[in-house]
């Protein structure tokens, strides 16, 4: 039995900031960049979730970050990564990837492509220490592993097979088909903040759309389903 009287806040997706110009159009869930709203400043440790579209052949020149966990996750299109650990990488749909800023790292994030353009969410998590040595991985999560159930693609043990992140935080990701349904328990003394990646889903009976974000709070039941498909991102926080 699903509890549908959940204490939950919906963020909702048109009351986003943006920042459109010509190669960008980033649409910010926080306070980022020229958007500030005291009641959108992050959730427990999440500080960033930006929903950002790159036209082809661009994307953000070097620029440093230091003292957050700093993860990629791509929607359509590609990502190509370079930084000052030496590290030159593509990430695609389907893999995860971490950055650890620590003491300090520069990198730049660019769309490959002179054709298609890059969707992705840039999601920046508060580290449970500063100053740690600045780090990057990337694993790939089969479509299988992710379709119709949630896989965990960040962790702070990095346990089953999850990239590792510097802060009590497990996140999860599905790709849902029509008619399907997952559920998820958040425990006593834990929250979670869900995030409507893509598509059109419920949350306990609760219509959410592309952009739209629920903050958890406390021990709940959730049960998440659509009839037309979705893409979602489920954060188990400390």
């Amino acid at each position: 039995m699903v509890n549908n009287t959940i204490t939950n806040l919906i963020h909702d997706r048109n009351a986003r900031g943006r920042t459109k110009i010509g190669w960008l159009d980033s649409y910010h869930t926080f306070s980022f960049g020229n958007f500030y709203d005291p009641n959108r400043m992050g959730f427990r440790s999440l500080r960033v979730i930006n929903d950002d579209l790159v036209v082809p052949g661009a994307g953000f020149p070097t620029h440093g970050h230091r003292d957050m966990e700093i993860l990629t996750y791509v929607l359509s299109g590609a990502v190509e990564h370079k930084d000052s650990l030496g590290t030159g990488s593509i990430i695609r749909p389907g893999e995860a990837q971490i950055m650890s800023a620590g003491t300090g790292i520069m990198h730049s994030e660019f769309n490959p492509s002179q054709t298609e353009p890059l969707h992705l969410l840039q999601i920046w998590i508060l580290p449970n220490q500063e100053g740690i040595k600045p780090r990057y991985e990337q694993k790939a999560f089969p479509l299988e592993e992710r379709r119709g159930k949630l896989r965990l693609i960040a962790a702070k043990d990095g346990r089953d097979g999850a990239v590792t992140i510097y802060q009590d935080v497990d996140l999860y990701t599905s790709i849902l088909d029509k008619g399907d349904v997952v559920n998820y328990h958040v425990k006593p003394e834990r929250y979670a903040w869900l995030q409507m990646a893509q598509g059109v889903g419920t949350l306990n009976g609760e219509e959410l759309r592309a952009g739209d974000g629920v903050q958890l709070n406390g021990e709940q039941q959730l049960e998440i389903s659509t009839e037309v498909g979705a893409e979602i991102l489920l954060f188990d926080l400390g």
